[in-house]
């Protein structure tokens, strides 16, 4: 009988479902066992026995198929349906990898059975009633393994470049520091952006070995640029660090050691999280807290893109605080926009972190941006992403060159 909502109730030996019939729930177990069995030759064959947080009669369902064995109560059994609806809802939104694969293991299982003479064979004729991957979506799967198996290359062999691009303090006129960026060549396809790449790597465990890989780098690349600027400038240096990474409790440890290889002051690196981070708040407390015992700065990236920025600003220790690109678009010409961003760069000072504009791009932003007190920015009006060493001419001076900075940006570096 049924209890209330989806819950189901079978007594000992009542069917759940008999093999041949037409599919209609698929079945989580909550309490009791579960026999899978088929007749062959006459004679009953117990395929499986299941129990509690198992769930069974999902594959006819995900397909379509008749029943290919049956299903009987051991003993009294609680069961919540889910409905075919729910099952394909979940496929529709699963990675294109992961319906490719359970297509073909659907397939393989189905010819299996047939191969064994195991279930109603002419219902399993017909059969593959799974909406197919088309001949797009296939190939879009296959170069997204491919282009995975090729990044996991890259960064064995060290295809990966990091680039700097500068953020500056318009009040002391100098760079002050970089944030790194990654950037990946590909031996045969040029250029890979990095919004698919990275994408791809957050989407896999491969952001973590690229993460300590950039990591690695950039420190690498720090040294080397002190070593051209002799000891005329030393610019800190911004690594953005991922969700996955910051799961990683040594992730802060990882910094720590990055810099002392390179010879580098660990005070010299800040870790740019994401404001969408800050929602696993006690994670991230405790990152900032190694972070901290390190000597690291925490800057939090991309402020203002939908999370509940305030009170993340009040709980969590920034030294700096990136106000997201959208904020700068609309300056100077929209009242609005100019208003709510002078507002909310006052509140951050007043909370003792310094406030980052990033995206800019025109003088007039600039100039807007400073006149609300905004002291350091960072964009193409300040530079594009460049070679490390690169930078090094433009650090011996004391001061910005003004003619430089209000010149186009350069065409051949890649933004």
């Amino acid at each position: 009988m049924k209890d209330a909502g989806l819950r189901r109730r079978f007594a000992r030996g009542e069917p759940i479902f008999s093999e041949g019939a037409v599919p209609d729930f698929a079945y989580l177990i909550e309490e009791g066992q579960v026999e899978i069995w088929v007749e062959q030759r006459g004679e009953r064959l117990t395929l499986a026995f299941l129990g509690p947080g198992e769930i069974l009669g999902e594959m006819a369902v995900i397909d379509r198929a008749p029943r290919s064995a049956s299903a009987t109560a051991v003993g009294e059994v609680i069961a919540t349906e889910i409905r075919a609806d729910q099952l394909r809802e979940r496929l529709d939104e699963a990675d294109p990898i992961l319906k490719a694969l359970l297509i073909g293991l659907l397939s393989r299982y189905r010819r299996g059975l047939r191969a064994a003479g195991v279930g109603p064979v002419a219902l399993l004729e017909d059969s593959h009633h799974l909406d197919k991957l088309s001949g797009d979506q296939q190939r879009r799967v296959a170069d997204k393994i491919r282009l995975e198996s090729e990044l996991l290359a890259a960064i064995s062999n060290g295809q990966l470049a990091v680039v700097f691009q500068p953020v500056l303090d318009v009040e002391a006129g100098t760079i002050a520091g970089f944030e790194a960026l990654v950037r990946w060549n590909h031996p045969l396809r040029g250029a890979v952006s990095p919004g698919e790449f990275i994408t791809l790597a957050e989407e896999t465990s491969l952001i973590v070995p690229v993460g300590q890989y950039v990591l690695r780098r950039a420190c690498e690349s720090l040294r080397e640029l002190d070593l051209h600027l002799k000891g005329k400038a030393q610019p800190w240096l911004a690594v953005n660090v991922s969700g996955r990474q910051s799961v990683l409790p040594d992730f802060a440890d990882l910094m720590m050691s990055a810099a002392t290889a390179a010879n580098i002051a660990p005070g010299r690196l800040k870790a740019e999280i994401t404001e969408s981070l800050t929602l696993d708040y006690d994670r991230v407390s405790l990152f900032v807290a190694r972070c901290r015992q390190h000597g690291i700065g925490v800057s939090l990236d991309d402020f203002g893109t939908g999370y509940s920025g305030l009170a993340h600003l009040n709980r969590l220790d920034f030294d700096s605080v990136k106000l997201d690109q959208s904020f700068v678009r609309g300056i100077p010409g929209d009242s609005k926009a100019s208003a709510l961003l002078s507002g909310i760069t006052e509140l951050i000072r007043r909370l003792d972190a310094e406030v980052i504009a990033e995206g800019v791009e025109t003088d007039a932003q600039a100039q807007a941006l400073r006149r609300m007190g905004v002291r350091y920015l960072q964009g193409w009006w300040a530079g594009r992403p460049r070679d490390p060493l690169d930078w090094a001419p433009r650090l011996s001076y004391t001061t910005w060159d003004e003619g430089q900075k209000r010149t186009s940006p350069p065409t051949d570096q890649t933004p």
